[in-house]
């Protein structure tokens, strides 16, 4: 079970790592066999896709993303908690809304993660 202490050490460091365009870093927060969904997918990577599966899968795919995102930054409004994950909702660079939901392994890895845009 996270503790409020846990998520807000989490998304932190987290979003630190994100403002600091730190690729290596933010993929230490993931699991070898995360699956990620989110809808930016498909933009980036020009494919009919919604899902990644894999550190390796995500990597690419955030290398990608961060050369187009010259500037980048997090602001974290909220953190819900769940029994094994929790829910940041926070503003991005692009003035979006964004809601994302993180599902830790049980080493404390994140293995799935699904983000929304308002």
């Amino acid at each position: 079970m996270l503790t409020r202490d846990d998520a807000e050490n989490f998304s932190r460091r987290w979003a630190q790592a994100w403002n600091d365009r730190d690729l290596d870093m933010i993929l230490t927060f993931y699991s070898e066999d995360v699956v990620f969904h989110s809808p930016r997918i498909m933009d980036v990577l020009d494919s009919d896709t919604p899902y990644l599966t894999g550190k390796s899968a995500l990597n690419n795919y955030w290398s990608l993303a961060l050369d187009d995102a010259r500037e980048i930054f997090f602001e974290i409004d909220d953190i819900f908690i769940s029994s094994d994950g929790l829910t940041l909702t926070y503003a991005n660079h692009r003035s979006q809304q964004v809601a994302e939901t993180f599902i830790f392994d049980e080493d404390g890895k994140i293995r799935e993660a699904v983000v929304a845009y308002k």
